[in-house]
């Protein structure tokens, strides 16, 4: 008897380290497409988020690390039928889920409401498509017509070089960058958070800086109206805003007088709105060199 409960104790003890993640429906139209099956026993979103939150709350209870996936019907689909997979099946969906734990979007659940977890999710489910759809875009570029320089990755170089000059514009605080390309099916963004110590030492996410600058490498490589904003923040000073615009290749500094009419007009509307306070809308720097035929303009 002894033994047997040891081996239980150990068995508890191993299941608290094995590490799992969850395949997320986070809105409505995905959990009604899995509603087809007959397998998927859920008839109710509302209670198939209380029941995926209680579950959640219960590894955790119990020491285990759980990761929460976006689970996308398309995509299972199409998983099923590429390995001969019977979709109506839960085996088939623990595959799936494993299979987006391995290279999808995931968050780790750390206690928090799943309602703020959901957004994150979708968030981070977001700036994974949009990098991947900038290293696609890259790497359609090719080889320069009259250099024979891989445009892609002398762009993703460049943008690089901007970055750093736009972070040291001033002293120590945080920066945030916010980047934007408008492509064919809609305008890639991107994000950046950089805390600047006294030394002039940058503090960054590796990821979210790589996601930016790819994203602005495709405006410097495809010759797109790209635009890039950066905000200031210091203990003891007011918040500074500046911004550049893409022309041909190249980021152009806008006047404090654009930077203003920027933030303080309705992107939809057209409409004026009110400037922020405690924020000074200034001109920006140039951030480019005097080499013209940098960022393969030619």
């Amino acid at each position: 008897m002894a033994h047997t409960t040891r081996h239980d104790t150990m068995r508890r003890a191993l299941r608290r380290e094995v590490a799992g993640t969850i395949g997320l429906l986070a809105d409505e139209e995905d959990f009604a497409a899995m509603r087809r099956y007959r397998t998927f026993t859920f008839d109710d979103h509302a209670t198939y988020l209380q029941q995926v939150e209680a579950l959640l709350k219960t590894l955790a209870s119990q020491g285990r690390h759980t990761t929460v996936a976006l689970f996308d019907p398309e995509e299972y689909a199409e998983y099923c039928a590429d390995t001969g997979l019977d979709p109506d099946a839960p085996g088939s969906r623990g595959r799936f889920t494993a299979a987006l734990a391995s290279g999808g979007p995931t968050v780790p659940y750390e206690g928090q409401p799943l309602a703020d977890l959901l957004p994150e999710l979708v968030d981070e489910a977001v700036r994974q498509a949009t990098w991947e759809y900038a290293t696609a875009v890259l790497a359609r570029t090719g080889p320069c017509a009259t250099c024979g320089e891989d445009i892609g990755r002398a762009a993703f170089a460049r943008a690089s070089e901007l970055i750093t000059r736009a972070l040291h514009t001033s002293g120590p605080g945080t920066r945030h960058l916010v980047c934007s390309v408008p492509c064919e099916a809609e305008t890639l963004l991107a994000a950046l958070h950089v805390e600047i110590d006294q030394d002039g030492s940058a503090e960054l996410d590796e990821t979210e800086a790589l996601e930016f600058a790819t994203v602005l490498a495709v405006g410097i490589a495809t010759h797109r109206a790209a635009g890039m904003v950066l905000r200031c923040t210091a203990e003891g000073t007011r918040d500074r805003v500046q911004g550049w615009r893409m022309n041909g290749g190249r980021l152009h500094p806008l006047t404090a007088a654009e930077v203003f009419d920027a933030y303080c007009t309705d992107a939809i509307s057209g409409e004026l709105v009110a400037p922020e306070s405690g924020v000074d809308y200034c001109a920006a720097p140039d951030l480019e060199d005097d080499e013209p035929g940098r960022g393969h303009l030619h």
